[in-house]
């Protein structure tokens, strides 16, 4: 890995033909998601790469500047209000460098899937949206998109074909509901095919959740 980021790296078989770059929520760390691989595997994923990149640890404002692991700052309750662009744009950069990564080491663009848990959601939707390759699919769960107004001009139309599965807890009183649907309905408006779910649950992932993420990626790897 050149990123100067440090990442779990999971590989659920020899010669994975896929690879997933899963970023975590805040607080969180790489390790968070690594339990699911096993779940995963078990619904007859191929032989898949999982990277788990650690965000860096920040203050972080709406804790009382606490340091912990963030992929951005977040200055307000409201998350879209005093938005942290330029920490945003740095974790997007991060991202970037991930998947240039697993390209040098041999995986096509088309085999790379963007996942990402709340404040990781984000960013997968910051990236994935403008990046320059267009990437087998995105998972955002729990999340909103950041940057909106800036969208419309830093997309990168490629990326309007691929596929999104996006997923939402009713009961999330962390990133509400509301988000993940305006989130979801900006991008149906503009013409990309999101899968769209909702379960009785708050700021988490659930059972059946893990199952329509198995498979999505089983389509689009």
């Amino acid at each position: 890995m050149d990123s100067k980021i440090e990442c779990v790296v999971v590989e659920t078989g020899p010669n994975p033909t896929g690879c997933v770059i899963w970023l975590h929520g805040l607080g969180a760390d790489g390790y968070d998601f690594v339990p699911i691989v096993k779940e995963l595997e078990q619904m007859g994923l191929p032989n898949t790469r999982f990277v788990f990149p650690h965000a860096p640890k920040i203050p972080v404002s709406i804790n009382g500047g606490y340091v912990m692991r963030a992929w951005y700052d977040i200055k307000n309750a409201d998350l879209q209000r005093q938005e942290d662009e330029s920490g945003i744009r740095q974790s997007q950069a991060t991202v970037e460098q991930l998947i240039n990564d697993q390209i040098a080491l041999g995986f096509t663009p088309d085999k790379i899937v963007l996942a990402g848990f709340s404040q990781g959601g984000a960013i997968a939707y910051q990236t994935g949206l403008r990046t320059a390759h267009k990437l087998a699919g995105l998972i955002a769960l729990s999340t909103y998109l950041p940057c909106e107004n800036t969208l419309d001009t830093e997309l990168n139309p490629a990326n309007l074909s691929i596929p999104v599965l996006a997923a939402h807890g009713e009961q999330d009183n962390i990133v509400l509901m509301e988000r993940g649907e305006k989130a979801v309905n900006l991008l149906r408006n503009k013409g990309v095919v999101v899968e769209w779910h909702s379960y009785p649950m708050a700021h988490s992932v659930c059972g059946e959740e893990v199952v329509e993420i198995a498979s999505f990626l089983k389509k689009v790897l």
